[in-house]
């Protein structure tokens, strides 16, 4: 007569046990014919949430979701941002490192299920977002006391204009200039991809660019459209104590309306096989070419 397995374990006999004995045995020896590559290794899938079916929920003019820690963070510490409402989980309130009570605006612990209602599957969001209105419009006119200014043509990605904001703000531009079609509005996408600079540097939408290039010159601004075929170097084409570096679209580059306005064209000369880089990189490399002539 077997005795009783009192402690709850499985015992010898037990057909759950020898399942799972057998069951090791097949996952080690399906391994080993992968590595020996007899059998293909299956491609990591990606996690779903649920969101096959989402469609993004409709927005007003005047209403900008933001989302992800560091954007939303420094959203909150600009005194020119109206907020609306914080949406945040309970571990990214922590994690946020804000008083949500002293910040005098509706707040709301959510769980994160519920921000990807809004924002969609692919969003990563960290877990907070927050509603807000568009920052103030800015005029050309404001800048006149910056040395540096960078004028987009048509840049349509918003995360290489997010990306190139970054770069805008690191080598303190005064404004990232932009034409108001064909190219990204204020919105969470641009932002998350700005991490933050969005906030830190005038983001001037404009209705014609050859209009507002001729405005700069008036403002005493120097512009150089930067062209991968430009009949010379960069660094050898500054002049003035005011510069506007001009970028175009990722893949038509430069309009021919903007390259008859512009100053000059100049190339970023490069001894490698690849003789142009995306949008971002240019503008990172021009802003720094411009602060070495602006501090000379």
């Amino acid at each position: 007569m077997s005795k009783d397995n009192k402690s709850g374990g499985k015992t010898a006999t037990d057909p759950s046990a020898k399942d799972t004995h057998y069951a090791t045995l097949r996952r080690a020896h399906r391994d080993a014919k992968r590595e020996r590559g007899e059998i293909p290794t299956p491609q990591p899938q990606k996690r779903k949430r649920g969101g096959e079916d989402w469609k993004p929920p409709t927005l007003a003019p005047d209403q900008v979701h933001l989302y992800g820690l560091h954007t939303v963070r420094a959203a909150l510490d600009n005194p020119e941002r109206k907020k609306i409402k914080l949406f945040v989980t309970q571990n990214a309130l922590a994690r946020l490192e804000v008083d949500v009570e002293a910040l005098g605006i509706p707040f709301e612990i959510v769980s994160p299920q519920e921000i990807d209602k809004v924002l969609g599957p692919e969003a990563i969001h960290q877990g907070v977002m927050l509603e807000t209105r568009p920052l103030p419009v800015r005029r050309l006119e404001a800048l006149k006391e910056s040395p540096l200014l960078l004028v987009l043509d048509q840049v349509t990605d918003p995360h290489n204009v997010g990306a190139i904001m970054r770069s805008a703000v690191a080598f303190n531009a005064g404004a990232v200039i932009t034409t108001q079609r064909h190219s990204p509005t204020e919105s969470g996408v641009l932002a998350k991809s700005a991490s933050g600079a969005l906030e830190l540097i005038p983001y001037i939408q404009v209705t014609n660019l050859a209009d507002a290039l001729g405005e700069l010159h008036k403002l005493g601004f120097s512009t150089i459209g930067l062209d991968s075929e430009g009949p010379a170097p960069l660094e050898g084409t500054f002049s003035g104590e005011k510069v506007a570096l001009v970028l175009g679209s990722e893949g038509k580059g430069l309009r021919q309306k903007t390259r008859e306005t512009v100053n000059a064209l100049a190339r970023l000369d490069m001894p490698g096989s690849i003789k142009s880089l995306n949008v971002s990189n240019a503008a990172a490399i021009a802003l720094y070419a411009a602060r070495i002539h602006l501090k000379a």
